[in-house]
């Protein structure tokens, strides 16, 4: 069955306060993961010429907009999260949109790059087409786009206060050639272990048209 308006803001509101209640020790518990692999991954892919005009999706609390900034790209945060807007502002010095990922305001062609690390997943599946077709908009001709999600077997639904849905490539796949995009490559994480010990699926994609 469809969600309605009223499920979807629930989604939303719920998932947004875990993160608002938990902002602290999320920082504190994610802020030395080590992203290098695919934060090189998006940027080789680039064909503009830098520094790289990027949006760091679901940004959280700042990391990955200080290693981006620190290369010289000039990047931009997006968050749904008050909290994590706020610190992410603080901690990068970077601009950074609080905006709620079913409702969206973003600029046409304006991104080289798009870095969407662990964030996509929390986009319930019937909004997600459209959620990606924005992404789309927002990147300029042959942008391209960075995905990290929890792999699964495409199962839905609430996981310790978040909403989240765990793709396997077959089905991210179907998803992001629909909105236009052209599969680069993918891998899992972390690197080095056996398959069963990576529980992400990271991705790049350019756009196709």
């Amino acid at each position: 069955m469809p969600l309605d308006h009223d499920a979807l803001n629930q989604i939303s509101s719920l998932t947004l306060a875990h993160y608002n209640t938990n902002a602290d020790g999320f920082r504190a518990g994610t802020q030395d993961h080590d992203v290098g692999q695919n934060i090189a991954a998006l940027l080789r892919h680039i064909q503009a010429a830098t520094p790289y005009q990027l949006l760091d999706f679901g940004c959280g609390p700042g990391r990955d907009l200080k290693a981006f900034k620190a290369l010289g790209h000039n990047v931009i945060g997006l968050d749904g999260s008050e909290r994590f807007a706020d610190m992410a502002r603080k901690d990068s010095g970077c601009e950074v949109w609080q905006q709620n990922f079913l409702d969206l305001q973003l600029p046409d062609a304006y991104f080289d790059g798009i870095f969407a690390n662990a964030v996509l997943f929390h986009i319930p599946s019937q909004e997600l087409p459209r959620i990606l077709k924005q992404l789309h908009a927002t990147l300029k001709p042959g942008g391209v786009l960075f995905s990290s999600n929890p792999r699964g077997q495409n199962q839905e639904g609430w996981n310790q206060g978040r909403y989240g849905i765990y793709y396997d490539l077959s089905a991210w796949h179907a998803l992001l050639d629909a909105a236009g995009f052209q599969k680069l490559e993918h891998y899992y994480r972390p690197a080095g272990l056996p398959l069963e010990q990576q529980p992400w699926l990271a991705s790049v994609w350019r756009c196709a048209d």
